[in-house]
């Protein structure tokens, strides 16, 4: 189950991080599901990014989204 006593660090700064990693993670999936499934109504020059690479950079845009949370889940089991 969901563990309170998680959030309850010893400094403000561990708070800080642990939000602004949480909004990256949030940030690099949001941008990676954009790019694969709503890059048609981006105004995005198919010669100078073709679809197949916006595909792949999407792609690793979400698997280091899944990094950083297996890292921050990792972080939270160690404290």
């Amino acid at each position: 189950m969901f563990n309170w006593n998680f959030f309850k660090q010893k400094s403000p700064q561990q708070r800080f991080l642990l939000i602004l990693g949480s909004f990256m993670i949030i940030i690099f999936l949001s941008l990676g599901i954009i790019l694969i499934f709503f890059s048609d109504m981006l105004s995005i020059d198919p010669e100078r990014f073709p679809k197949q690479y916006r595909i792949a950079f999407a792609i690793l845009l979400v698997v280091y989204a899944g990094i950083r949370f297996g890292r921050l889940i990792n972080k939270k089991n160690d404290d």
